[in-house]
């Protein structure tokens, strides 16, 4: 058994950009929610029969109350925002799980889905579908992976490695340090990635760094300067691994049966007219059409 983790927003922000407008009868925008739904119909006609995917119905989250800086919907295209719902509504009515986050984010969703999926011995492998960096935490052996669609890379654990230079338990204690502008926080002056990776690559997390930059054996550029700004920032640099560690005790599902898919609803039809789809349908030309 696979499970396959989608991240929504990730998906509809992609397809928004990257297809021509498209109008419903009613003049509403809704090329990003046929695009997203022709790209979940790929992946069910390329087998996948156990998924769910996880969307930002509310794009701030709990992490705004920690950090003022941290990513809003201002600035987000009103006709992209507005098919949140259509494209909620239409993913379950194709009969897929839809996890439509408001107090938390659809990455902890993804999380959150990821470890219970792990926890069931007749899961195989656990795909998550994001190049969202911080989904890296969650990368666990070969069994827990992140798949990147559009590339078709996929990280395992020796992937986040190379990628990043330290292991997936230690990429919030990175993302600390080196920050992460598309969520809003900056990590620490003078902390690069090169530098954050030798150090914690040797010591894990934040807490494990030695005061003293004598004693590190890294190769890191500056090493009083970044051992001098982590004293002084260490309660910073503490708040933005918070933000970039992902929740994982969500209660989602209480079995990856639930997961599975049966098949499109009744309601299923209607939207996909509505979205003028005539050929959407999961084994249909149009759902073959798009491997992406």
């Amino acid at each position: 058994m696979e499970v396959y983790l989608v991240d929504g927003t990730y998906e509809l922000f992609r397809h928004y950009y990257a297809l021509p407008s498209a109008k419903d009868a009613t003049g509403r925008e809704v090329a990003a929610v046929r695009g997203v739904v022709h790209s979940m119909l790929s992946l069910i006609n390329s087998g996948a029969r156990y998924l769910g995917v996880a969307t930002d119905h509310v794009i701030e989250s709990f992490r705004n109350d920690l950090w003022p800086g941290y990513k809003t919907g201002d600035g987000i295209e009103p006709d992209l925002y507005a098919q949140f719902p259509l494209l909620e509504e239409t993913l379950g009515a194709l009969g897929i799980p839809v996890w439509a986050m408001t107090e938390f984010e659809a990455d902890d969703a993804l999380a959150s889905a990821a470890a219970a999926a792990e926890r069931d011995p007749r899961v195989e492998r656990v795909v998550i579908c994001t190049p969202d960096k911080d989904l890296a935490q969650c990368v666990r052996g070969t069994r827990v992976v992140q798949l990147h669609r559009r590339t078709r890379i996929t990280l395992d654990e020796a992937g986040v490695k190379a990628r990043f230079g330290v292991a997936p338990a230690s990429i919030p204690d990175y993302l600390a340090l080196v920050g992460d502008s598309a969520d809003g926080y900056p990590g620490l002056r003078g902390w690069g990635a090169k530098s954050a990776a030798a150090v914690l690559t040797k010591y894990g997390q934040l807490e494990s760094i030695p005061a003293d930059p004598k004693t590190w054996g890294v190769n890191a550029a500056s090493p009083v300067v970044l051992a001098q700004t982590l004293a002084r920032e260490r309660d910073l640099a503490l708040l933005f691994r918070d933000l970039a560690t992902l929740r994982t005790h969500l209660p989602l599902f209480e079995s990856v049966d639930a997961l599975q898919w049966h098949g499109e609803t009744p309601a299923f039809a209607e939207l996909a007219a509505r979205l003028d789809a005539r050929r959407m349908s999961p084994g249909g030309p149009a759902a073959t059409a798009r491997s992406d």
